[in-house]
């Protein structure tokens, strides 16, 4: 299957450091290759991948000075994208809807997964405008705000197994708290908890610009008590030993979490996760066996001592089986297959035509290609 994969430009693909939607691309991406699939990936030109790079940008835009407005850069990627659609079965997007007004025409081979928060009114509308454009939701929590949008499926994020090492004996004996700064994410409720627990914690977070005055105003006076070790922003490499050490980590979020990447990433380390019951967390985490829910920070320290009880074996174990690359890269293959039975009897013929092209080492083809050799 000939497959784009179209990546926000803000980070590269993988991200340098903080990045969640850039990062499962970078691992859906190289899953489809290894499973034998040719994947376009559209992304900054520091990205790296084993897919064909096709660069929309010299760089991640937010690590470029020289980038003071991020639009004439969207624009030119999904350009590109155009100018190339016809190479491709299936159009994947993960940048939000930008691309509805000129993909609607395609609509029925593409795919658009939506990475972000979905209860806010202004996408009622705007869904409900572009109803023919397929979606795709990382959790069943995310789609509840938009009853009457076009999802065609439900795909959870998913690691690469050898990416994280399993800890089954941690030594730090600290609570960990990693992500991002801000008063969704509540590591205000983090630091009390921990304190209240009687615990360390050691916080590995970024803080956008959006978020400084929430830093400096809400969390830093709280840095300056004990048994809180702010680390700042951590990359890739250094996540396996921080998560894994951790004696739990806590997920104590305030908004309609979308999914929470860092809540396997701790399971792929073996670590239990307290998180609060809000969004995806209720499909994520299993009660009493890879982590616990709570409600209210009172909760959250009464759960503590069973918290760190749990088997990190079978942490482990149920994040293998759950949320590996592998099931979730398969997981949007049989999204991509079920589009494609949909489409008009003649397109179809065009991909098995191209399949047949590709196998006897013709190139060039294109299903609009095709077409017109078959009016000719």
């Amino acid at each position: 299957m000939k497959i784009a994969q179209v990546a926000p430009l803000f980070e590269s693909v993988p991200p340098r450091l903080y990045g969640g939607t850039e990062r499962v691309v970078y691992y859906l991406t190289e899953e489809l290759v290894r499973q034998g699939h040719q994947v376009s990936l559209f992304a900054s030109g520091d990205s790296i991948t084993s897919a064909e790079l096709v660069p929309c940008t010299p760089r991640a835009l937010r690590l470029d000075p020289d980038v003071r407005d991020a639009i004439p850069h969207q624009i030119l990627l999904l350009d590109k994208v155009r100018e190339r659609a016809d190479d491709f079965d299936i159009l994947h997007f993960h940048i939000d809807y930008l691309h509805f007004p000129l993909f609607q025409g395609e609509a029925g081979r593409t795919l658009t997964t939506l990475h972000g928060r979905q209860d806010l009114a202004d996408h009622l509308p705007f869904y409900a405008h572009f109803a023919q454009m397929p979606l795709v939701s990382i959790s069943d929590a995310q789609r509840t705000p938009l009853p009457r949008a076009n999802f065609v499926g439900t795909v959870h994020h998913g690691l690469p197994l050898e990416l994280h090492k399993p800890t089954f004996e941690p030594r730090g004996n600290y609570l960990a708290f990693l992500g991002r700064i801000s008063p969704e994410k509540r590591p205000d409720r983090a630091i009390r908890i921990a304190r209240a627990a009687g615990l360390p914690l050691k916080i590995a977070a970024k803080v956008d610009k959006a978020d400084e005055a929430y830093f400096r105003d809400v969390i830093a006076p709280m840095l300056g008590g004990p048994g809180v070790e702010f680390i700042g922003e951590i990359n890739e490499s250094e996540k396996s030993e921080f998560l894994g050490e951790a004696a739990g980590l806590l997920f104590p979020i305030d908004w309609p979490e979308p999914f929470g990447l860092v809540m396997i990433e701790a399971m792929a380390c073996g670590t239990p996760v307290l998180a609060f019951r809000h969004g995806s967390v209720a499909e994520i985490v299993e009660d009493g066996i890879t982590g616990r829910i709570v409600t209210s920070v009172e909760e959250a320290v009464q759960a503590i001592p069973s918290m760190l009880a749990l088997d990190r074996r079978m942490i482990r174990a149920r994040f293998e089986e759950r949320f590996s690359a592998a099931r979730m890269a398969a997981d949007y293959v049989k999204l991509y297959q079920k589009l494609l039975r949909k489409r008009p009897a003649p397109e179809r013929q065009f991909s098995v035509l191209a399949a047949h092209a590709a196998t006897n080492g013709h190139v060039g083809y294109s299903p609009a290609g095709a077409a017109r050799q078959e009016v000719n």
